[in-house]
């Protein structure tokens, strides 16, 4: 299926279906690379391409909430930057975001409350401002 096919594939919810036009807009202007490659198949896009598309096509379902397990796991720098920023606008925009990510620095800069997990069990919580504050957290998580 094509980059096109596969964000359209998104909005099968009834409610997304009549905001199709909007929402496929709206995508793109997140992420200007999937317009330039919209008939290209999505199988022949790089990994962050791919993870870009899958970010749009959750999009366009027009969620309130939006899950993301690991957005950056793979991905070079620079594209790691960009789901990043992608994912605050997202969150500025009114889309709640749980986001669960090991780049653990990168993800409190853009969230307002994490939970660190070891092992399956919490260890420390709070607003992302505390937690980047935290000694515990920074000296043995973010090794700082």
């Amino acid at each position: 299926m094509s980059v096109y096919d596969n964000l359209c594939l998104g909005a099968y919810r009834k409610g997304a279906r009549s905001e199709h036009r909007a929402a496929l807009d709206h995508v793109y202007g997140l992420f200007p690379r999937l317009e330039e490659r919209s008939s290209q198949y999505a199988a022949t896009l790089s990994g962050g391409e791919q993870q870009m598309l899958a970010i749009g096509r959750a999009l366009m379902a027009r969620p309130r909430l939006l899950l993301m397990d690991e957005p950056s796991l793979g991905l070079a720098p620079v594209v790691v930057d960009e789901v990043f920023e992608a994912i605050e606008a997202i969150n500025s925009q009114g889309v709640s975001v749980l986001l669960v990510e090991q780049e653990i620095e990168r993800a409190l800069e853009i969230t307002s409350r994490g939970y660190l997990l070891a092992e399956g069990r919490i260890v420390a919580s709070g607003t992302s401002a505390e937690l980047l504050q935290s000694p515990m957290v920074r000296t043995s998580v973010l090794g700082i």
